[in-house]
This record gives structure tokens, sequence and C-alpha cells, in this order.
């Protein structure tokens, strides 16, 4: 099993796939990384060597990507200065609402949390 950032990518993946495991590469990401590498198509996790695999790590490296932990702390850190700021993004972050200009009449449901009955009766 290959283990790429502290991730364990899937065995019985295609190269490609299996690196989207790793959070912050994509698709796109992933298959432009295995045409510069030259690892073929069909290629599966468990058949690269380990010169393969150390060449994804350096890749990742050298590119500066930002993965994993680092990735998950710079968009926690950006949601929290908006809401240190106090600006309309920060604020609706705060209140559990959709950010982006969504209706929230209905729908949203993700966001707000499951319908809440108005005027439901409390069981005693």
């Amino acid at each position: 099993m290959a283990r790429i950032n502290g991730v364990d990518l899937p065995n019985e993946k295609r190269a490609e796939i299996g690196l989207t495991y790793i959070y912050g590469i994509g698709r796109t990401t992933a298959a432009k990384m295995c045409k510069e590498l030259n690892i073929a198509d069909g290629t599966r996790i468990k058949d690269l060597t380990e010169e393969q695999i150390s060449a994804i790590r350096d890749y990742i490296n050298d590119n500066g990507m930002m993965v994993e932990g680092d990735l998950r702390r710079e968009r926690t850190q950006n949601v929290k200065r908006l809401m240190d700021i106090g600006c309309n993004r920060g604020l609706r972050h705060r209140k559990g609402l959709p950010v982006r200009g969504q209706r929230t009449h209905t729908n949203a449901r993700t966001r707000k949390g499951p319908k809440r009955q108005i005027g439901a009766k409390k069981k005693k």
C-alpha cells in the first residue's frame, strides 16, 4: 500500500484515481501529474514502483502544492479571518447560513440543518 503525505492510497484503484484520495489533489491535477511523471494510464497503485512513488512525493513538494493538513489549516484560517473582521461572508458563516448568495426561504437544508416545525407541541 502506497503512503503519500500521510494518506494510504487504495491498492486496487488506478493511479490517476487513487491520487485523488489526497486532500487537495483532484482529477485534473492527478491526471496532469501522471502525464508529467510518465505513469501509464491503466497503472494500479499496487503496481507503482518505489521510484514512481517517491517521484510523486517530490512532484507535490517541488511544485509547492498545498495538500492535507496545511491546506485544511489554511482554509479554516481563511474562514476564521472572515468571521473576525465581521464581513457579510463571515457573519453568514457564523450563523450557519449559505455564504454565496443562495436562497434560504426554501432549500439550504444542508447549511441550516433539519427543518423545525413551527408551533409543534412539546411532549411532556
